[in-house]
Formats: structure tokens, sequence, C-alpha cells
């Protein structure tokens, strides 16, 4: 298969969905969080009772506009391939996006991803859903490795970088179909994942998913 070309949170916003779209990439990537009984799609993440949403050095006021799931849905007209990041340690956003998904009568492909397993397995039951499972660390790595061998079959992987060497993309290829990898803003780094079997690509820099989109031509 192709490699894929994967808009990292380009679905956090309408612009972001546009220009992921004209670039041609094959999966767009959000990230999907439960608050306050609504989906949302944003990166930053809230702070309790504190008016402000937050991540590392950014800031942002909690009374600004968000985008729920359900307008980034509905916003599309491309026929695009969404793949939804579920946020929290929760089967919150997995049960809603259920229910979502059936009332928007949603049949076509859709990556369900996470670090949360309970909540990617939630939604295999679909039929559309390829769950992919997530590692960070090498602590989730370890889990992973085992959960490939003994429990059911998942349609990928998405698995940091650092973690990554060509036996160990080998490995998990045996039993899935994609293996993705970020972050991937950098020529030199994607042409050396490309070389130990990756096959999946996230990325932030429009021009190295054009030029990845490019290459099949």
């Amino acid at each position: 298969m192709s490699v894929l070309a994967i808009a990292h949170r380009a679905g956090n916003s309408l612009a972001g969905l546009h220009e992921a779209n004209a670039l041609g990439v094959d999966v767009i990537e959000c990230d999907v969080h439960e608050h306050r009984g609504r989906l949302e799609v944003r990166h930053l993440k809230t702070a309790g009772p504190l008016p402000f949403l937050w991540d590392r050095w950014e800031l942002a006021s909690a009374s600004a506009p968000r985008l729920g799931l359900r307008e980034l849905l509905e916003a599309d007209r491309h026929g695009t391939t969404f793949m939804l990041d579920l946020k929290g340690r929760h089967t919150r956003a997995a049960r809603s996006a259920a229910r979502l998904l059936h009332e928007l009568g949603h049949d076509r492909p859709l990556l369900v991803c996470g670090r949360h397993w309970p909540s990617v397995e939630l939604l295999t039951g679909l039929p559309y859903v390829r769950p992919v499972l997530s590692a960070r660390t090498r602590a989730e790595l370890a889990r992973l490795r085992t959960r490939l061998v003994t429990g059911s079959r998942v349609h990928g992987v998405s698995v940091h970088r650092s973690l990554l060497d060509k036996t160990l993309v080998g490995e998990l290829l045996d039993h899935v179909e994609v293996v993705m990898t970020w972050p991937v803003n950098d020529t030199g780094v994607l042409e050396g994942l490309l070389t130990i079997g990756v096959n999946g690509i996230i990325s932030d820099e429009p021009d190295l998913l054009a030029a990845l989109v490019a290459g099949r031509e």
C-alpha cells in the first residue's frame, strides 16, 4: 500500500480541514475532547475552573468559540477520511462519538486512535471504524506489543518515532496494516522512517505532506 499522508491536527479548525484537503492528504487528524456533554475538536486542554485553555507554552481564553465534532463532520465536502484522536482516560468521548456518528448517518471509513485503548475498542463494532492503538512511551509500547499478540486484530498502530527501529516496525506490520508515527516535520526524518518501513506519516508541515502525495505520481 502507499504511505499514508496524515495531516496532524488539521481537523481542529475548518481552515485546517480545507487546507489539508487542498493538499490531497489521505487522512485528516483531529483531537476529540468530551467537555460538559459536548464533543470538541481542539489540541488545547482545559484547566478545571480556571478561565483558559493551555498546552505547554500556549494559552487561550476558555470563552473563545470552540469547534465541535458535529460541525467539523458536517462541514466536510470532500468525503474526507478523518482520524479521531480520542483524548482523556475515560470512555465518555467514545460513547458520545458513537451516538453522534449514528445521528449523522456516517458510513465512510473512519480511523479512531488513542492512548486510552478501551475508548478505541468501544468503537470497533461500527463497520466503518478502523481502530488504531497509540503508544507514546516505552511502557505503553511494551503493552502494545503484548496486546497485538493476545488481543483482537486492529487496523493500525501509532507509535512515537523515538521508539521505532526497523526490527520493531517489521514486528508490528506482522499484526497490523499500518504503522504510523509522529512527529514527522523534517525531510531527513521522513526519509529515515520510510527506510525502516513506516507506512503512515503524521505531519504538521504542508510542504512535507504535499511532497509525500506528489511522490506517488
